[in-house]
């Protein structure tokens, strides 16, 4: 059970909950989250999380990341330590095909750990993209499983709301 749980009105929250876009309540969850994560400015608060809100923040950090920069931009910008549970986090959801990609992604992390840990100028950062073509493979796969993820979480969300937050009124 999560020890953060942010009250949302909850005229706000049917509104996003009935909206075509899902991203508006995956939004309306994910950011008091963040909002929380940049207060304590500690990852340590993530263990504090509901299994639904860990996914879903980490997913999210996940998200903005390869969106921008693809896998090695994540791994270089030192996030690879949100990796190791999604997998389970995403199959328990349902989205076994994100849940794969993010496996695949550590499979090729460790086999090229020295080269992807190692702190890099823009030029050699820039040159990880060529020498390390499977992430390219890896980023579409990503971007192909994307928004079905973000629905699962999403339909994940709906179905269990008082591990994401409280809703009042």
């Amino acid at each position: 059970m999560s020890s953060f749980l942010p009250h949302i009105a909850k005229e706000v929250y049917n509104q996003k909950a009935e909206a075509k876009d899902i991203t508006e309540l995956y939004e309306l969850l994910a950011e008091p989250l963040h909002e929380e994560l940049y207060k304590r400015q500690d990852f340590t608060f993530i263990d504090q999380l509901s299994l639904g809100q860990r996914l879903l923040v980490s997913y999210d950090y996940v998200r903005m990341q390869v969106l921008q920069g693809g896998f090695i931009q994540l791994i270089q910008n030192g996030y690879i330590g949100i990796l190791p549970e999604m997998p389970a986090w995403l199959q328990h959801v349902g989205a076994n095909e994100m849940a794969q990609v993010i496996d695949d992604v550590l499979k090729v992390y460790v086999l090229n750990r020295e080269m992807l840990d190692k702190q890099t100028s823009v030029e050699e950062f820039a040159k990880l993209y060529e020498e390390l073509k499977e992430f390219e493979i890896i980023d579409d796969r990503f971007n192909k499983a994307h928004y079905d993820t973000t629905e699962k979480i999403v339909m994940y969300a709906k179905a269990h709301i008082g591990e994401f937050a409280i809703i009042e009124g």
